[in-house]
């Protein structure tokens, strides 16, 4: 009996030992990089800071606040006239200078890392226009999908149609919803006042559309939205 009780015992220790580790090999999920915080450009503004470069561009400085966990940073600029994203790499930084389009609008995120971990964390997307010489009113930034998503499969024979929208001068009027089967689209699908929304836009079945949204503001400036594309079963 009192080696049976002395087996256990040892079962016990080891089994102890075992679970309480100690040592270096365990979760790390508490030193994976949290999200940065943006601080500039100020989201759907117009950045007036940029400092000039020549007739068409300015360097625009972005910052952001420090980021737990993070030992580096990718920053994302896209152009959202013509879709191109670049990356920079800002390293432990927490601000970058861009040399930037004038009069053009964009968005921007960043990336933190950690070379102690293989995790990454996004922050939020901002947009903002690069300020222009003399202009007072700037065209709606183009228009995000909601629904149909990019890419995505959807079933019946009528769609909803969801985006968002948003203008530095907050003077949005119109959006214009445009869908087809080929990948330019131009049939005019539905009119809103201001809405971001339009019901029940009659589809075929097994067919690719591609759609847009043009967006209006008070004093006539316009914007497209990149081409979206969907697929109905």
């Amino acid at each position: 009996m009192k080696n049976l009780s002395k087996y256990i015992a040892v079962a016990v220790c080891s089994t102890l030992l075992s679970c309480g580790g100690g040592g270096g090999g365990g979760e790390t999920s508490g030193e994976n990089p949290s999200a940065a915080l943006l601080v500039s450009p100020i989201n759907n503004s117009e950045c007036i800071t940029g400092q000039e470069v020549s007739a068409t561009q300015s360097k625009v400085t972005f910052e952001w606040n420090n980021a737990d966990f993070t030992d580096a940073y990718s920053v994302y600029v896209k152009n959202l006239n013509t879709q191109q994203t670049l990356q920079y790499e800002a390293g432990a930084s927490t601000t970058l200078d861009v040399t930037l389009a004038k009069n053009t609008p964009y968005s921007w995120w960043i990336i933190s890392k950690s070379s102690a971990s293989s995790q990454t964390a996004i922050s939020e997307k901002r947009k903002f226009y690069n300020a222009g010489d003399g202009v007072v009113n700037y065209a709606p930034f183009p228009a995000e999908a909601v629904a149909p998503a990019m890419s995505s499969t959807v079933s019946g024979t009528a769609v909803t149609f969801q985006w968002n929208g948003s203008d530095v001068d907050n003077d949005i009027t119109e959006y214009k919803l445009y869908m087809d089967t080929n990948s330019n689209p131009t049939s005019l699908k539905g009119t809103t006042s201001g809405g971001e929304t339009l019901n029940d836009i009659p589809v075929s079945a097994n067919t690719v559309y591609y759609w847009k949204v043009v967006t209006k503001d008070g004093v006539g400036n316009t914007s497209d939205s990149p081409i979206f594309q969907f697929k109905t079963l």
